[in-house]
């Protein structure tokens, strides 16, 4: 499929790269990027292909918001369709079988922080910043708090929410709120690399442990021993569990069967 504002390239290697690009005005979401982006993700979703969605921005940041463009004119009710489709590719993250590494350089801000917490695993630059900078011209990042807590928790969420800093990536790592920090020339090839390693582990087994990590979230204690427990066993039936264990034991590199 042809996107106006996403650069898809899927490699040999299972690793497709999904780019935001509208370097012009810095990634920000409008109305067309964000239908397109929730789109690319299920449809990247569903290619037997893929089996790692790495998630970056062209030009020089990774995304920085919404398009204050868009903002003006509008009722409440109409309002509310709108935010809900600028986050729909966010809340789409989470209930995809396949992992969205983000890739961040320059700024994520707004909508691009959300977007960056909202994916499985993020690795940025070590001068990129982030933020949920809304608050400094009177509107909120309600939305996108909500990945950000779920990674950093309440009292950091709000300082985050309430002040609109852009902190460092160093801050953000040591916060929680991203997984890796690498140089920034470094970025492209570390990030792609560390996609790569995600897609040569077992497809069926990264998706099964995936999606019982999200349903699991939201139960208490017990429950969530007990649904994690089924999903182990469901796992264990599988073709590729039979293959990764007879590889180990006769030390070779699995063969993976099921995507």
């Amino acid at each position: 499929m042809n996107y106006e504002n996403l650069l898809v390239d899927i490699g040999d290697d299972f690793v497709a790269e999904l780019t935001l690009n509208r370097p012009d005005h810095m990634n920000t979401f409008n109305t067309p990027l964000a239908g397109e982006l929730r789109a690319a993700l299920l449809d990247l979703d569903a290619d037997a292909r893929v089996r790692v969605i790495l998630l970056k921005g062209a030009g020089k940041a990774f995304c920085a918001g919404i398009d204050v463009k868009e903002l003006a004119g509008k009722t409440a009710i109409e309002y509310q369709a709108w935010i809900e489709l600028m986050e729909s590719p966010l809340a789409a993250i989470s209930q995809m079988k396949k992992p969205v590494i983000a890739q961040v350089h320059g700024v994520a801000a707004a909508n691009g922080a959300g977007l960056m917490a909202a994916a499985d695993l993020a690795i940025a630059a070590e001068d990129a910043r982030i933020g949920l900078t809304a608050i400094n011209v009177g509107l909120n990042c309600i939305g996108p708090v909500v990945p950000v807590s779920r990674s950093v928790g309440r009292k950091r969420a709000l300082e985050l929410l309430l002040y609109g800093e852009l902190i460092g990536a160093p801050k953000a790592l040591e916060m929680g709120l991203i997984n890796k920090v690498v140089p920034a020339a470094e970025l492209p090839a570390e990030a792609r690399k560390w996609a790569a390693v995600l897609a040569a582990k077992s497809p069926i087994a990264v998706q099964i442990s995936k999606e019982a990590f999200y349903r699991a979230a939201d139960l208490d204690y017990y429950k969530a021993f007990n649904y994690m427990n089924e999903a182990f066993a469901r796992l264990c039936t599988t073709e590729d569990a039979k293959e990764g264990v007879q590889a180990f034991f006769e030390k070779r590199k699995p063969q993976w069967k099921e995507r």
